[in-house]
């Protein structure tokens, strides 16, 4: 019942991640083999209710799955503290039912008096990224939707962006 990470374990589980002893030292590990043995940690969190169903509760980190790509949303916030007139931005991902997975969504506060539209900053930032990593949704605030330990409030970001067309 209690919120964790997801670990899976089966004759179908990788050795390893190509190449990259390091990353793979983390992410897997051992555990009797009564218990699975060889074990992954997937990254995403979930729970066991009292019949064994699984409920996922989505990651742990800030990756999504959008048109068909993994993607960690953080590389787009860099990606976007070097477009010249924008003050703050940060990126959610919306869950869709459709092909896409999750749709990614931007909201910013530009400099005052700024111009800056979500075509320029589409422009600016299709030099940085990858296409498959440009936001679809994109929003102009006064400012950010803040937590009460001044972070940004995520769940209330993607609140206000499930209605951007």
């Amino acid at each position: 019942g209690v919120v964790g990470d997801l670990h899976i374990a089966g004759v179908g589980l990788s050795p390893g991640y190509w190449q990259d002893p390091e990353t793979t030292s983390r992410a897997f590990g051992e555990m009797p083999a009564a218990l699975g043995g060889r074990i992954y940690r997937t990254g995403d969190l979930a729970h066991v209710d009292a019949s064994g169903l699984v409920h996922f509760h989505g990651r742990a980190d800030s990756q999504v799955k959008s048109r068909g790509h993994r993607i960690e949303l953080g590389e787009i916030e860099t990606a976007l503290s070097a477009v010249p007139g924008l003050r703050h931005a940060a990126v959610v991902g919306i869950p869709t039912s459709g092909f896409e997975g999750t749709v990614i969504a931007c909201a910013y506060v530009a400099e005052p008096d700024s111009e800056l539209d979500p075509a320029a900053i589409r422009r600016a930032l299709a030099g940085a990224v990858p296409a498959y990593m440009l936001p679809s949704r994109w929003r102009r605030l006064e400012r950010l939707p803040l937590n009460a330990n001044g972070k940004v409030d995520r769940p209330a970001l993607r609140a206000a962006m499930a209605d951007v067309p």
